[in-house]
């Protein structure tokens, strides 16, 4: 057994206890630490052993292992000192600030030989896993347009997460998701990047983004974060050479239209759009096309935890590999530059 300690037991912190690490049969939580009172008496009323200070926890000889469930500004310190201390360590997204920061805490993961892993969770989305399978088996033909999106309405939530010395704002937020996920999938350079961060609120971090992302096998990838959309657009939104597939949102709601026949461009027969006629915006005829199944696909790899196992105990290879966490870090701060947003 693998035994964790969590550092940090608020929303992301009691999930990993009360979820995750339940589902798996080698890994238990065996305590936390949070300098908050009341998550502290959620931690005993879930069942586990609670520390008085966060040194109390790495003295913890029965506990392998820490996830680090803080806000984003104290990761580094918390990692560097977990592993000094001989604990192996689960990092939540985004795993530092910078890939300065992150190359400081693998150096001391080297020298210490203990475990380093990040927790990018929605690597095991049921829509990605669509979309990836999609992109792998081209079933509407080599996809070359990704649109990938999430829209909320309630803006920035009311915590660290609208604060920039705690590494707030959207793209290091949601945009580290969704960045994994493309990347995840593409596997192939990035050619060209452009951004553009939304601070219609008035925080001083970003409410939303807007990035264009060109790779060099020739796709391209829209990613968008919005916290001010009433009305969303689709989860997912993919263009290949010979269809379109949409995934409206997480309930998997969706759509896939596959080319079946030749279109004759010679004898389009026109339609009445707004004042005027369109064959070019015509739909096309139903002998051009047909809806395929769109149905949810499994992964490929290991749950998180089972992984993580796998690798502290039989130093199998990671599902969240560092140089994949350490690539989305280095894309992040590409795009804050390319919006004029490095300090």
């Amino acid at each position: 057994m693998l035994n964790i300690g969590i550092i940090g037991y608020g929303g992301m912190g009691s999930y990993h206890h009360q979820q995750l690490i339940k589902e798996e049969d080698q890994v238990s939580v065996t305590g936390a630490f949070d300098i908050k009172v009341d998550r502290l008496d959620l931690a005993r009323r879930n069942g586990i052993k609670t520390y008085h200070s966060l040194d109390e926890l790495l003295r913890d000889d029965t506990i392998d292992a820490v996830l680090i469930a803080t806000p984003n500004d104290s990761h580094k310190e918390l990692a560097i000192k977990a592993m000094e201390q001989g604990k192996h360590v689960v990092c939540e997204k985004p795993a530092m600030m910078s890939v300065k920061e992150l190359d400081e805490v693998l150096d001391v993961s080297k020298e210490t030989g203990k475990t380093f892993m990040v927790h990018q969770n929605r690597r095991w989305d049921s829509d990605f896993l669509m979309i990836r399978d999609l992109y792998n088996q081209k079933q509407v033909g080599d996809l070359f347009q990704i649109e990938t999106r999430v829209h909320g309405a309630n803006g920035i939530p009311g915590d660290w997460r609208h604060m920039k010395v705690h590494g707030g704002g959207m793209l290091l937020d949601w945009g580290v998701h969704l960045l994994d996920q493309i990347l995840f999938m593409v596997n192939s350079p990035i050619k060209e990047v452009s951004c553009d961060l939304s601070y219609v609120l008035g925080d001083e971090v970003d409410d939303g983004f807007i990035a264009y992302l060109t790779f060099e096998n020739g796709v391209r990838a829209l990613v968008e974060v919005g916290t001010t959309n009433f009305i969303k657009l689709p989860r997912w939104y993919v263009k290949g050479l010979e269809g379109t597939g949409v995934i409206y949102d997480w309930d998997l709601s969706n759509k896939l239209v596959k080319q079946t026949g030749a279109i004759d461009h010679h004898n389009l027969v026109p339609i009445k759009a707004g004042q005027g006629l369109t064959k070019t915006m015509a739909p096309p005829s139903e002998e051009a096309v047909t809806e395929l199944d769109f149905p949810p696909v499994a992964a490929d790899f290991p749950n998180f935890y089972a992984n993580f196992y796998d690798v502290v105990v039989n130093h199998q290879e990671p599902v969240v590999k560092n140089e994949e966490v350490r690539r989305v870090l280095a894309l992040i701060e590409t795009l804050f530059d390319e919006a004029g947003q490095i300090d």
